[in-house]
């Protein structure tokens, strides 16, 4: 007779808060277009997503501790993860801009969400009990949700420096700040989509600083992320995550760049070795 399989209770609650904390954010975005305090409404979605990054990002490190990793985690993991970094950032998107006619920004949002189901498919079917979990091929959902949420959570302190009291300079940068958010978010969108589909790595952040060997890169990382939050307050989020996003390919091309170049060297010295050499 075969044994049933023993659900482990901790990381399964701990993936079911990702998902609760997605249908929060789903919920509160929904009410944005209502009128009533539209940022702070959206601030508050883009933390709900925040959160479920953190029970995203401790459920299965949770369930390796504990030795209780499993085919129904991982699925289980893969649903809640389309809630919370597909559904809930994609609302975000549609809530966020209105320099956008509301169908380009359902079709917008759409694609977004499509990238998310394709990208989380494809991790479940290629990795392995035995992988090392310190990078991803492709942008992890986690970090593109993140990014999105990013500028709403930073859109109450741009509204700020709007404000009457502030000087002419902070609000000339605070309505620049909205329009440019409202211009680039469903375009960022769409970037997102296309990297986490893609087969650019990118490094595994909790593992590498928690369990893995410290590197000069991860190093200049985190002074990267101090120094945002010290010197630029209601941009820092947005410009760690862009940071993290944009890094890696722009790694990747500019490696690609170096060796097409030392290919084309080494062709070139090739035609003028004499023969034999």
């Amino acid at each position: 007779m075969k044994r049933p399989h023993v659900i482990a209770v901790v990381p399964t609650l701990l993936t079911l808060g990702n998902a609760a904390c997605g249908f929060g954010a789903i919920t509160i975005a929904m009410k944005a277009d209502s009128g009533i305090a539209p940022e702070q409404l959206l601030a508050t979605a883009g933390m709900l997503i925040m959160a479920a990054m953190f029970f995203d990002m401790i459920d299965g490190s949770v369930a390796r501790l504990t030795r209780q990793t499993s085919d129904f985690g991982a699925q289980l993991d893969s649903l809640c993860d389309a809630i919370s970094f597909g559904v809930a950032p994609a609302l975000l998107v549609v809530n966020s801009s209105y320099h956008y006619h509301p169908r380009v920004l359902w079709c917008l949002a759409v694609l977004f969400v499509l990238c998310v189901l394709l990208r989380l498919a494809r991790f479940n079917v290629e990795t392995g009990d035995n992988d090392s979990h310190t990078s991803f091929e492709g942008l992890p959902s986690p970090a593109a949700a993140g990014a999105v949420a990013s500028f709403a959570i930073a859109s109450p302190g741009f509204l700020r420096l709007t404000e009457a009291q502030m000087p002419e300079r902070m609000q000339e940068l605070g309505n620049w700040l909205i329009t440019a958010t409202s211009l680039c978010l469903p375009v960022l969108a769409i970037v997102l989509g296309c990297l986490m589909v893609s087969r650019i790595r990118y490094p595994h952040v909790f593992n590498l600083v928690f369990r893995g060997q410290r590197t000069f890169p991860h190093l200049i990382q985190l002074v990267f992320a101090l120094v945002a939050i010290f010197a630029f307050h209601e941009l820092a989020a947005p410009l760690i995550f862009l940071f993290f996003v944009l890094e890696s390919p722009v790694r990747a091309l500019l490696f690609d760049v170096v060796a097409r170049r030392l290919q084309g060297i080494r062709a070139e010295a090739h035609e003028f070795l004499p023969p034999g050499r």
